[in-house]
């Protein structure tokens, strides 16, 4: 009789690349970057590059609950154009009321994020409630909210007023310990959404929607409530970005956040998130920012490619890793 420990092959260490995989291809960029340009890994320029990657990670954040849960918003770049320009017009007109202070910034900051809370709470009634499907919805309010702000700006920029300019700079260009504002805010924002994701119910609520709509009816998930509290969640989160944002140029217009859906999606694609929902980590979201921005930066620094051509990268990026998923769903 032989032993049962003798019977059975050893198991061999497989390294799961559906894990590791964005910390591999981080890391590949990184060297890469480093061998094309020596400065590339300067602390400075590295710094630069998280906070500037910071606006499109809070709102990857964000995305990363509404893929999850099985949905999509392509309407949130031009959401955060609309939202600026409301914030900045705000501010402007209640200069000669309030004076340029801290309290007027506090004010700007909290229009934001109820402009956000309400246009992300629009498309939420219309998904969950309507029951339009999501595409067609953030499709159109791309749209509404574009041409929103071009019509607020008649056809020019939005600036905000040179008096506040100098109160609000250092929301964007200060911070603690080397680290300006938009990286801190960023880094708080993942790691609430990580512990959102993996220990509270609304994390499992949106992994069970995501999975099957009819199941998590069935296991009193309240689907619609559930899903319109992620579209809220990332209005809110364009809202922040957008105050993150504001003081770096101090203006809005019809191009403000161009492609920035696009550099979500594909940050949240990236990251290991399931396009058709039921499975997302927001850590794999912010490494997937990192390398996006890691990406235009090697472009900038190395002039290889076209800068211009970012969002072309950026598409087949997302393609790739769509078909790579498709690819471990097969083998499994």
């Amino acid at each position: 009789m032989t032993d049962a420990s003798t019977s059975t092959p050893p198991r061999r260490m497989r390294l799961n690349f559906h894990v590791f995989g964005p910390l591999l291809a981080m890391v590949a960029v990184m060297v890469i970057g480093a061998s094309l340009n020596l400065s590339f890994l300067s602390p400075e320029n590295l710094t630069n590059v998280a906070a500037r990657s910071a606006f499109i990670g809070i709102i990857a954040v964000g995305m990363t609950f509404v893929i999850t849960a099985g949905g999509i918003d392509l309407s949130v770049g031009a959401m955060a154009a609309f939202v600026a320009g409301v914030m900045i017009m705000v501010m402007n007109a209640l200069v000669p009321v309030m004076g340029a202070g801290v309290p007027l910034i506090m004010v700007g900051m909290a229009t934001a994020l109820l402009v956000g809370g309400a246009a992300g709470m629009l498309n939420g009634v219309l998904i969950a409630k309507v029951r339009i499907e999501a595409f067609i919805v953030t499709l159109g309010s791309m749209g509404i909210y574009r041409s929103l702000v071009t019509w607020l700006a008649d056809g020019g920029t939005l600036s905000l007023d040179f008096t506040l300019r100098g109160v609000y700079r250092p929301v964007y260009y200060e911070g603690i310990l080397g680290l300006s504002w938009p990286i801190i805010v960023f880094a708080i924002v993942a790691i609430l959404g990580e512990l959102a994701m993996r220990h509270t119910a609304y994390g499992r609520h949106c992994a069970a929607i995501g999975a099957n709509e009819q199941v998590a009816v069935y296991s009193a998930v309240k689907v619609a409530r559930v899903r319109m509290a992620t579209y809220v969640v990332l209005g809110m989160l364009v809202g922040l970005a957008t105050i993150m944002y504001v003081p770096r140029l101090g203006s809005a217009s019809g191009n403000t956040g161009v492609l920035w859906e696009l550099e979500a999606i594909a940050a949240v694609i990236i990251g290991g998130t399931v396009l058709k929902g039921g499975f997302g980590r927001v850590w794999g979201t912010v490494i997937g920012v990192l390398i996006l921005s890691l990406i235009g930066n090697i472009l900038n620094l190395a002039s290889i490619v076209s800068p211009y051509l970012n969002g072309a990268i950026q598409g087949v990026i997302v393609i790739l890793a769509v078909v790579l998923q498709r690819e471990s769903k097969s083998a499994d």
